[in-house]
């Protein structure tokens, strides 16, 4: 089967543009892409890219192939579901996930593959706006993300999966300090408000009036609830499934007033896809992990 693992390779160089970042969405290194393209290349008797430097762009032969590759893998994914039971969840798939999502999910999938051996999967990290993107571009095949407040594309599906409260998260040498004192008087630790999730704690900032002394905006959850530890500041951030905040000695987790909007995950995809039925298998295992 080297010739399907050549063309999903292909693809995948097609889609990012170069042999590196081929390598890293198919898990070899780059001397390993340049080795199976030219094998394809020898094997078609004709060059199917038009290298320049670190670039490599499909010329008129690849991107004639392009689509028949594609079908060629999704062909040969159907086949080896047609041999699987019934129960059985086989193929490939790539799933996009947000950073703090990305944990969760991982755990969920390596349970999955214990129970189907036969599934493939591809995690990729980004933001909700890149991972909506890549749907639409066909890239992945269906993302774990933070629901937004805009209107959804025609062309993509949303399923929510669970829900997460927003807390204040400040260090134990705070004391019994209430949250909304800690608020007004401790430095404010701000997750990026380009995110979603960012923009959805300003919105409870100002949905509860509360002015914060802004001290240091980060892109990163955990590493603010690291800060907040330390006791460099408080912040409000969604309690993430499975973590273990509220156990931590040196750390303090406090509940916001009823009304505080809760923060939404999950699943994007697109309405009509190949590997429609594996995302369908993936978001019910993380629904039955929920219930």
């Amino acid at each position: 089967m080297s010739s399907i693992r050549f063309l999903r390779t292909f693809i995948a160089v097609a889609r990012y543009g170069s042999f590196a970042a081929a390598a890293e969405r198919v898990a070899l290194t780059q001397a390993a892409v340049s080795m199976q393209m030219q094998a394809l290349e020898a094997e078609l008797k004709h060059p199917l890219f038009d290298r320049s430097g670190r670039m490599a762009s499909l010329n008129s032969t690849g991107r004639a192939i392009l689509p028949r590759a594609e079908q060629l893998v999704a062909l040969y994914d159907d086949m080896r579901a047609i041999g699987a039971d019934a129960s059985e969840v086989v193929g490939s798939v790539a799933i996009g996930a947000v950073v703090s999502v990305m944990g969760a999910l991982a755990s969920m999938v390596a349970q999955l593959k214990v129970t189907h051996p036969r599934l493939e999967v591809r995690l990729i990290t980004a933001r909700s706006l890149d991972l909506a993107a890549q749907l639409e571009a066909r890239e992945i095949d269906a993302a774990l993300v933070v629901e937004g407040a805009g209107k959804l594309p025609a062309g993509l599906a949303w399923t929510p999966l669970y829900s997460e409260p927003l807390v204040l998260v400040a260090s134990r040498k705070t004391g019994r300090t209430p949250a909304a004192q800690l608020l007004r008087t401790r430095p404010f630790l701000r997750f990026d408000r380009s995110q979603r999730t960012g923009a959805l704690i300003e919105r409870t900032l100002r949905k509860h009036r509360w002015a914060v002394n802004d001290f240091l905006e980060l892109s990163a959850l955990e590493a603010i609830v690291e800060l907040a530890r330390q006791n460099v500041g408080v912040a409000v951030v969604p309690l993430l499934r499975n973590n273990s905040w509220k156990t931590d000695p040196a750390l303090r987790v406090l509940p916001l007033p009823p009304s505080t909007p809760r923060r939404v995950v999950g699943m994007l995809e697109r309405r009509e896809h190949d590997r429609h039925a594996i995302t369908t298998a993936i978001r019910q295992r993380i629904l039955d992990g929920i219930a």
